[in-house]
């Protein structure tokens, strides 16, 4: 089957040099900073729907549940999960931006899709974005690690080697499929705190965004993004104040953030060494059993 026909209302229009970047709802997104920071550059961009691929294909409905909306407060209408495609055009170099929800079925067939549109866009770069869970405090910069397989690539836009093994999402197989389709790519990945369930998360998202305009040369309007992160920073530091246990388990991680900034080469923060969701959970009921004990 040709990857064209699971796209709906694909519009073919004339772009300049576009540049992808691509995010997706799901295991690559924590605190929905990743697919927060796409949105908002498809917004300040005046981006323009040209596709949106099929989701009956890709999706179990009884684990990604389509929404029941009311129109206009009256009729009701059934959501599903989306992938869509907005071009938007800027004055140095044009940019298509997909966001969307990680399918769970028919990987392959999805990423053809998506090489399938880019291709025909003439699309020679394409940028990822995703957030992690990381033991780093709210308190301190976010860290934005870049990586790309391509030696050349790495050594050309300042990136880093990735060395990730183990279990991926669909940014992983999209990366393969992108090198297998002749088109460069690299990946943005956002540090986000582990023990703030904060969704989205404006600060990382904040940071996405900055570090992804810079690497492909296109400026955006980020005040409304400062604006939300100046507030999410006051509510977060209220909510740590109040928690004694918390505040000191913070203050640990900042002394850790602290140490790997004194010595970036020794200690760089990369995908491939951020310990796992569980390893990190065990350390913070750990670390609270501890204080249970000694009082």
């Amino acid at each position: 089957m040709d990857p064209r026909e699971y796209l709906v209302s694909h519009q073919r229009i004339e772009l300049n040099d576009p540049v992808l970047i691509a995010a997706f709802q799901g295991w690559n997104d924590a605190g929905e900073a990743a697919t927060f920071a796409a949105t908002h550059m498809a917004r300040v961009w005046s981006g323009d729907k040209i596709a949106s691929i099929d989701p009956e294909d890709f999706y179990d409905f009884q684990a990604v549940r389509p929404q029941v909306e009311l129109d206009e407060g009256l009729t009701r209408k059934i959501v599903w999960p989306a992938n869509e495609f907005w071009a938007a055009r800027t004055p140095k170099r044009d940019v298509i931006l997909l966001v969307g929800t990680e399918p769970n079925t028919h990987w392959r067939t999805f990423c053809d899709v998506v090489v399938s549109v880019a291709r025909a866009n003439n699309v020679k770069f394409a940028l990822t974005l995703g957030a992690l869970l990381a033991d780093i405090p709210h308190s301190r910069p976010v860290h934005i690690t870049g990586t790309a397989a391509d030696a050349e690539l790495v050594q050309r836009l300042g990136l880093q080697r990735s060395r990730y093994e183990g279990p991926t999402g669909i940014v992983g197989v999209l990366h393969d499929a992108f090198a297998r389709g002749g088109i460069d790519s690299a990946s943005l990945w956002a540090a986000v705190p582990h023990y703030l369930a904060v969704s989205p998360n404006p600060k990382a998202a904040l940071a996405l965004v900055r570090k992804a305009t810079d690497l492909v040369g296109i400026p955006a309007d980020v005040s409304d993004l400062e604006e939300a992160t100046t507030t999410y920073e006051e509510r977060v530091t209220e909510m740590v104040a109040a928690d004694e246990d918390v505040q000191n388990y913070v203050r640990i991680l900042e002394e850790r953030s602290d140490e790997r900034e004194d010595s970036p080469f020794e200690n760089p923060i990369d995908p491939s060494d951020m310990p796992s969701g569980e390893s990190i959970a065990a350390e913070l009921e750990s670390y609270l059993r501890e204080r249970t004990d000694d009082e």
